[in-house]
């Protein structure tokens, strides 16, 4: 109706009159079967983003019954759906983004819908193993090319091997940070990197962060990158201190998404690697599709 509140309005002057934290909300909708992350309520009521996938709707229900809110108070203001535009859905036989990187609720906290629009053509990751055998941290420069006007962001995600503190993530300029979230339950983190601005269909931009270890830094043994749509290049890169080189290095590659990282066992093809002189080892990956790729070490 005229003069109402629009839905993020609505929702944010609710959860205040509540008294209720982010956090507190997140807890009673999970305990009644409609977990909404905290991230997630917040993306809402910023009006950044708003629930339109079905499982997001279901919760929105609860929501307001949590919020003490008639019936539909919340709903009703919903904005029609964004539209997606023909180049947003993965192309035909390409996974969506969390077909490799399952986001759940994340998905709605960021903006995913320029994934598929990206043509990755190049990606090198070089990672930097401290002498305690420790991973210092994983600077990422990918180029990347779009193929529809508009895409304004990239996702980044890392996922921690072992327990521990998450990392920070720094983009190097002309990049800055949008939404970031964090799951340190998951060790996961997923970051939107804004562009300088939106592209035309045909340019490309540089895609340059680092991800840097807090401490304890955890143990590494091996740094991996899930590709799900192909890629013309993609170089990973390990470089180890002096005074703790491996003893032995090997490259791996899965036939698909499934296998390593827990996954169960899968097929992969692996190739034993040399450190060069200033104690490092690289692996390439050219013209890959949907798999697994990495490079694992051990130590003596």
């Amino acid at each position: 109706m005229q003069g109402e509140r629009p839905f993020h309005e609505e929702l944010r002057a609710a959860i205040a009159a509540s008294g209720l934290s982010l956090d507190r909300i997140h807890e009673r909708l999970r305990l009644r079967g409609a977990p909404v992350s905290a991230a997630t309520l917040s993306s809402w009521q910023s009006g950044r983003h708003q629930p339109e996938r079905r499982r997001s709707l279901s919760a929105l229900a609860v929501l307001e019954d949590v919020l003490a809110l008639p019936p539909a108070t919340l709903s009703a203001r919903l904005a029609p759906p964004r539209p997606r535009g023909r180049w947003l859905p993965p192309a035909e036989g390409h996974p969506a983004l969390d077909r490799a990187w399952p986001l759940g609720d994340v998905r709605d906290a960021v903006d995913v819908r320029w994934d598929a629009s990206l043509t990755r053509l190049s990606c090198h990751n070089r990672a930097e193993v401290d002498g305690e055998r420790r991973l210092r941290s994983l600077s990422s420069r990918r180029l990347l090319r779009a193929e529809a006007d508009g895409a304004d962001r990239w996702i980044a995600l890392y996922r921690l091997d072992s327990p521990g503190p998450l990392p920070r993530l720094r983009p190097a300029g002309p990049l800055r940070l949008g939404t970031v979230v964090e799951l340190p339950e998951e060790g996961l983190i997923v970051a939107e990197m804004l562009f300088e601005r939106p592209l035309a269909r045909g340019e490309t931009v540089i895609v340059d962060y680092t991800v840097e270890h807090r401490e304890p830094r955890p143990v590494s043994r091996r740094i991996e990158t899930a590709i799900h749509v192909p890629m013309r290049e993609h170089l990973l890169e390990v470089r180890f201190r002096p005074e703790a080189l491996p003893s032995a290095c090997y490259s791996f590659r899965t036939t698909g998404l499934e296998g390593v990282a827990g996954r169960g066992a899968g097929f992969r093809r692996e190739r034993r690697l040399r450190l060069d002189a200033a104690g490092a080892v690289h692996a390439v990956a050219l013209g890959a599709g949907e798999c697994r790729f990495g490079i694992r070490w051990v130590w003596g």
